[in-house]
C-alpha cells in the first residue's frame, strides 16, 4: 500500500521504495549496497528489458526511516539515499554521511516524434575534483567544462558512463543521443546535465566503491565480466589498408619469420571479396585461390589470423538477398538488423561457413557505428530514422555495436571453446561482456593526434571497457621513407607497447617495421620485444580483468585518487600496478616533465634503476630509444624470455625486485587458448617481497591445466642504479628452480 507523507505517497517495493510524483512514479532500487538504480517515468514503470543490465537486485541488508521533517532516508553498509518527499530530490552520500551526488531537478517531455517516449533531462550536483569516462572523445579528459555529445562515430565512442575522483559513478541506461554537460561550481563541486532524445523514463545507476577499482568492478558485476582473450591477443598485430592477394598476406607473414621479429596476428583487410560484391563473406579466387591454404599456412607460422567483415551488404550478394527474403534487414539501409536474434545468428552462420570453418582466428567487425552506406557521414540520419526489429532506431541508436558483438561472440561459442577475439570500432556499456576490443578509428599520424588518443584512451579504459588501441602510425599513414614520420612512428609504437593490445594498421604506405630503415626498423623491433617480455605480466594483470574487474590502462586518478594534482594529467598513466607510462608527444624533444606521485618508498627510473624518492615534477630524458618509464617501489614485475609468439615456451621468468616497500604479485597462467579456465584449468603462483625482511617469497602453486610445465626457473634480480635495467635479460641476483612449493629466498 502507498502511504501519504509529506505532499508524495510511497511505498516499499522489493529491494527498495516506490514514490509517487506529479512526474510520474520514482523508484529506487538497491542491487547490492553499493548499486542504487533510480527509475523516474510513468506510473506503468519501463516496459524494456534493460540491454545493458545482466544482473538481478540481490538480497540486500536495508533500512527505512521516515522523518518528520519530511526526508525518507535508505540505509546500507556502504550508502545513505535520501528522499525529500517535498520536493522529489534524492541525495547520495557514503555511511559517513558525506555527499556524493545530488539529483536535483529533472524532467520528462513528451517526444513529438516518436511516440510513447519522452525527451529526458536530468541535472545533478556532483561531488569530485574530477569527472571521466564516457567513453572516447579524443583530446577531452577531466569533463570539468566541457559538454560532449555521446554519439557514435569514426572517431568518438558514446559510453554513458561518468565517473567522479570521489568513487562513484552514474551509469545512465539509455540508448538514444545523449548529451552531457558538466560545469564547476565550486570547490570539488560541479554540475553535471543530462539530456536523452528518446526515452521510457529516466533510468540510471550509482554505482559506489569508494576506490575507482571497486566502482569499475561494480559496473562489471552489473553489466557482464570481461572474457579472457587468447593469449596471442596480447602480442603484436600487424594490418594494413590492405593486403590485397592471399600472395601477399602469406609473404609478408613469413619475412616476420624471416627477420626473427616477433608477432602474433596479422589482418585481413576489406575487399578481398572482389567480383563477389561488398561484403559477401567470400574470397575472390584471382587473388585468393586457396583460402584454407592461407590460413593453414599462417598457422603453420605460429601466428594468426583475424578478417574485416562489416555489418553492410552490397545488394549483389547473396548474404544481402537471404537477409532482405527474411526481413532482417534495417528498413532504408543495407545493414542487418542485430536487435532480431534470428538476424545475429544469420550473421554468425555466414561468418561460420565462411571464415571460422576455414580456421580464422578472430573478427575485425567494422564501422558497427554502423556505417549504413558507404561514407562517413553515413551513420545517424539513416540509422535514427530506421526501425529495429525492437523498435525506433532513434531510440536504440547507439546499440548496434553491443548487439552486433554480442551476435558473433554468442555464435562462436555455441559451437567451440576457442576464445572469441573482436575488433570494433565502435562500443557501448556491456559490451566488455563480448570479448570486444575496441580500436580509436580512422585517425591522422600528426602529433596533434597522437597527443589527442592518450586520454581517449584512458577515458576509454575507466568507462569499464578494458580492451583498447589506436592504428599505430595513424590510419592516414604518413611516408615511412621521411624522417619526420619515421620519429612520430616510433614515439607511438612506444607508447603503443603500453596499451591493452598493441596493432599497427593504416593506409596508402606500407608499415611493416622493414619499411622504415634500418635504423627505425632496429628501434621499433626493440619495442616489440619488450612487449613480449612484459607478456607474462600482462597476462596476469588480464586474468585481474576476467576474475576481479580490474583495469590495466588506468588514469592516475585511480592509483592517486586523493591527490588532487592529478585530476588534470592527461598524458601519464599506470599500466597495471607498477608501470607509470609517459608517452613522448612533440617531435624533436629529449625530455619531458613528468609528475611522480607520493607513494611508499618512492619511484625507481626503469632505464637506469636510479630510486627517487622526491615527489612532484622532475624532467626526465627521452632520446629517441627510450619512452619515460617509472616503477613503483615495491613492485614485483615478471619479465619473459625472449620468444617468437605468446604461446612459445616461457619457462624461465625474470623477477625484478623494486625495494623500498613491501609488495606483491599474483603471476597466472593457462592453455592460452580455451574457456577452460572457466572450468578451473589454471594456475596462480603467489609473490611477495618482504621489504623489512629483504626476503622475497614464491608462494606454492595453486590449481593446474593440462599441459602445465610443473617446473619454472626464477631469475631474481634485485633492481638498482645499473642492475635490473631496461628491456634485455639482467644478470640474476638469484636463480631459483620451482616445482610449485613454496620458497623463500633472502636478497
Amino acid at each position: 500500500m502507498f502511504l501519504l507523507f509529506s505532499l508524495l505517497e510511497y511505498r516499499k517495493k522489493g529491494n527498495g521504495v516506490e514514490i509517487l510524483t506529479p512526474l510520474g512514479v520514482l523508484q529506487i532500487t538497491l542491487y547490492r549496497s553499493d548499486i542504487v538504480r533510480v527509475y523516474h517515468g510513468p506510473p506503468a514503470g519501463s516496459s524494456r528489458d534493460s540491454l545493458v543490465v545482466v544482473r538481478n537486485p540481490l538480497d540486500v541488508s536495508w533500512n527505512l526511516h521516515c522523518e518528520e521533517d519530511g526526508l525518507l532516508t535508505i540505509t546500507t553498509d556502504k550508502l545513505k539515499i535520501l528522499i525529500d518527499m517535498e520536493e522529489g530530490v534524492v541525495s547520495f552520500e557514503d555511511s559517513n554521511g558525506r555527499l556524493l551526488l545530488r539529483d536535483v531537478n529533472r524532467n520528462l517531455l513528451a517526444n513529438k516524434d516518436l511516440e510513447k517516449f519522452y525527451t529526458v533531462t536530468q541535472e545533478f550536483t556532483a561531488v569530485g575534483h574530477g569527472f571521466y569516462g564516457l567513453g572516447q572523445h579524443p583530446g577531452i579528459y577531466n569533463y570539468n567544462g566541457c559538454e560532449v555529445t555521446l554519439l557514435q562515430s569514426n572517431w568518438e565512442v558514446a559510453i554513458p558512463i561518468l565517473v567522479s575522483s570521489l568513487g562513484y559513478a552514474i551509469m545512465w541506461d539509455n540508448y538514444s543521443m545523449t548529451r552531457v554537460k558538466v560545469e564547476k561550481i565550486g570547490h570539488a563541486t560541479s554540475r553535471v546535465k543530462w539530456w536523452s532524445e528518446a526515452a521510457e523514463g529516466i533510468d540510471y545507476y550509482l554505482l559506489y566503491g569508494p576506490s575507482l577499482d571497486e566502482v569499475i568492478a561494480a559496473y562489471r558485476w552489473l553489466t557482464g565480466s570481461a572474457p579472457l582473450l587468447p593469449k596471442w591477443a596480447y602480442g603484436y598485430w600487424q594490418s594494413r589498408e590492405r593486403y590485397k592477394s592471399q600472395e601477399e598476406l602469406v609473404s609478408v607473414a613469413r619475412e616476420f619469420r624471416r627477420r626473427g621479429i616477433p608477432i602474433d596476428i596479422i589482418v585481413q583487410d576489406w575487399m578481398y571479396w572482389g567480383k563477389y560484391g561488398w561484403n559477401a563473406f567470400k574470397f575472390d579466387e584471382e587473388n585468393y585461390p586457396d583460402p584454407r591454404k592461407m590460413v593453414e599456412d599462417i598457422h603453420a607460422l605460429d601466428m594468426h589470423m583475424l578478417i574485416s567483415i562489416w555489418p553492410i551488404f552490397g545488394e549483389e550478394t547473396q548474404v544481402y538477398k537471404e537477409m532482405l527474403k527474411r526481413g532482417f534487414i534495417l528498413p532504408g539501409t543495407r545493414c542487418y538488423d542485430p536487435y532480431n536474434s534470428e538476424a545475429g545468428q544469420l550473421y554468425w552462420e555466414y561468418i561460420k561457413n565462411s571464415f571460422f570453418d576455414i580456421g580464422v582466428d578472430g573478427w575485425w567487425l567494422d564501422a558497427t557505428e554502423p556505417e549504413t552506406g558507404l561514407g562517413w557521414a553515413s551513420f545517424y540520419t539513416p540509422m535514427r530514422e530506421t526501425r529495429t526489429a525492437m523498435g525506433p532506431g532513434a531510440y536504440y541508436l547507439n546499440t548496434f555495436s553491443l548487439m552486433s558483438t554480442k551476435a558473433v561472440y554468442e555464435g562462436q561459442r555455441s559451437v567451440s571453446d576457442k576464445r572469441v577475439v573482436i575488433l570494433t570500432r565502435s562500443s557501448f556499456l556491456g559490451q566488455q561482456r563480448y570479448s570486444a576490443i575496441t580500436w580509436s578509428g580512422d585517425i591522422l599520424h600528426d602529433w596533434g593526434e597522437l597527443r589527442r588518443q592518450i586520454p581517449a584512451g584512458l577515458n576509454f579504459s575507466i568507462s569499464g571497457v578494458p580492451y583498447w588501441t589506436t592504428d599505430i602510425g595513424g590510419f592516414f599513414s604518413g611516408n615511412p621513407g621521411t624522417k619526420a614520420y619515421r620519429e612520430i612512428f616510433t614515439r607511438w609504437i612506444q607508447w603503443g607497447v603500453f596499451c591493452p593490445i598493441f596493432r599497427v594498421h593504416g593506409t596508402t604506405y606500407p608499415k611493416e617495421p622493414w619499411c622504415f630503415g634500418d635504423e627505425t626498423e632496429a628501434l621499433i623491433i626493440k619495442f616489440i620485444k619488450f612487449r613480449y617480455r612484459l607478456l607474462p605480466y600482462i597476462y596476469s594483470l588480464a586474468w585481474k580483468v576476467t576474475s576481479e574487474g580490474y583495469t590495466i590502462m588506468r588514469p592516475l586518478v585511480m592509483d592517486f585518487q586523493n591527490d588532487p594534482n592529478v585530476a588534470d594529467i592527461d598524458d601519464q598513466y599506470m599500466f597495471g600496478p607498477s608501470l607509470m607510462v609517459s608517452p613522448i608527444t612533440l617531435p624533436n624533444v629529449d625530455s619531458r616533465k613528468v609528475y611522480l606521485p607520493p607513494t611508499n618508498g618512492g619511484w625507481y627510473d626503469f632505464w637506469t634503476g636510479k630510486r627517487i624518492m622526491s615527489t612532484g615534477w622532475i624532467d626526465v630524458p627521452a632520446p629517441i630509444d627510450k619512452i619515460p618509464l617509472h616503477v613503483k617501489a615495491g613492485s614485483i614485475l615478471p619479465l619473459g624470455s625472449p620468444t617468437s609468439h605468446a604461446l612459445e615456451d616461457s619457462s624461465v621468468i625474470e623477477l625484478r625486485i623494486y625495494a623500498g616497500a613491501n609488495g606483491s604479485f599474483i603471476l597466472y597462467e593457462d592453455d592460452g587458448e580455451t574457456y577452460a579456465y572457466e572450468r578451473g584449468e589454471y594456475a596462480t603462483i603467489p609473490v611477495e617481497w618482504r621489504e623489512e625482511e629483504r626476503t622475497l617469497i614464491i608462494g606454492e602453486r595453486k590449481g593446474s591445466f593440462p599441459g602445465m610445465s610443473n617446473k619454472k626457473t626464477f631469475h631474481v634480480v634485485l633492481v638498482g642504479e645499473g642492475a635490473g635495467v631496461g628491456i634485455e635479460e639482467a644478470r640474476p641476483d638469484e636463480v631459483v628452480e620451482y616445482s610449485g612449493k613454496r620458497l623463500v629466498i633472502k636478497l
